[in-house]
């Protein structure tokens, strides 16, 4: 029997960022942030139609996978894209789909 190979790390990356932009609000709260430098928390509560509590979630959720950051100025959390982050989805995204060789049928 063989041994399984564990995963590598693009592909635990990878799977960490599909699973943080795996809800419409985090890709909401990602496409405002997109257009922006910072944005405050009370600008991005404005642009979706959910709960502060359920925007923090959102939040938390794409901090914790690396695709935005947020820095304290009190009284204010500001949040931004992750650039580093970002550019890395953006390559390993692009090499993930450009992998596909799928034959079209007919």
């Amino acid at each position: 029997m063989s041994e399984k190979k564990d995963y590598t790390t693009k592909q635990e990356q990878l799977a960490r960022f599909s699973k943080a932009m795996g809800h419409p609000a985090r890709i909401a709260i990602l496409q405002f942030l997109a257009k922006r430098e910072d944005c405050c928390f009370g600008c991005i509560h404005e642009e979706l139609p959910i709960a502060k509590a359920t925007v923090s979630q959102h939040l938390k959720e794409l901090k914790e996978a690396g695709l935005i950051q947020g820095e304290v100025e009190p009284p204010k959390v500001k949040y931004c894209i992750n650039r580093e982050n970002w550019a890395l989805a953006k390559e390993l995204f692009r090499e993930f789909f450009g992998d596909c060789t799928c034959k079209k049928e007919h």
